[in-house]
């Protein structure tokens, strides 16, 4: 639970930051968002390498950085070849119910769909298979076929906009 609430903390300082920077480089809004959640995904993948030296900042960016040259290295091959990738999912339990998560199992159901449209679609999807399915993260990574640390991370925003959404209606 500790671990979720520092990481939950440390999405909410450094998330614009992170995402301005991608932004200013692709230009596009869902790269920006996607190598964002990837950036967090890889920082708290990697934690314990983390330089105390550096600014927790720069080493943040330069994750992304390194994440943003590899996806356009990527996409230029793609161009050449067409090839798959398949990242290995590992097993995680889940974490308890967090303060989003209360918000949002309060809220009544009609309103609550009402609010998750307002939400970009892969986050809509992501809410729906956790908790309409009622999907655990390894189930809702193989389902859309991606690495277990991004779904984490993607659910995790999801909840907090969902949850700005709701504390606005109020």
């Amino acid at each position: 639970m500790g671990n979720q609430m520092a990481f939950s903390k440390l999405l909410d300082t450094f998330w614009n930051d992170v995402y301005g920077f991608q932004l200013k480089r692709t230009e596009n809004e869902n790269d920006a968002e996607d190598i964002t959640i990837q950036t967090f995904s890889k920082a708290f993948d990697k934690i314990d390498t983390y330089d105390e030296s550096y600014k927790f900042k720069t080493w943040l960016i330069t994750i992304s950085k390194n994440i943003h040259v590899d996806l356009v290295r990527k996409r230029k091959r793609n161009v050449l070849e067409s090839g798959s990738n398949n990242d290995a999912i590992s097993k995680v339990l889940d974490d308890a119910p967090t303060a989003e998560d209360n918000l949002i199992i309060e809220q009544n159901l009609a309103t609550l769909l009402q609010n998750i449209k307002k939400l970009k679609p892969h986050y809509q999807e992501v809410i729906n298979l956790r908790y309409f399915h009622e999907l655990s993260y390894a189930a809702i990574a193989t389902e859309l076929n991606e690495p277990i640390n991004n779904i984490k991370v993607k659910l995790l925003r999801a909840k907090k906009l969902l949850a700005e959404i709701i504390k606005k209606k109020k």
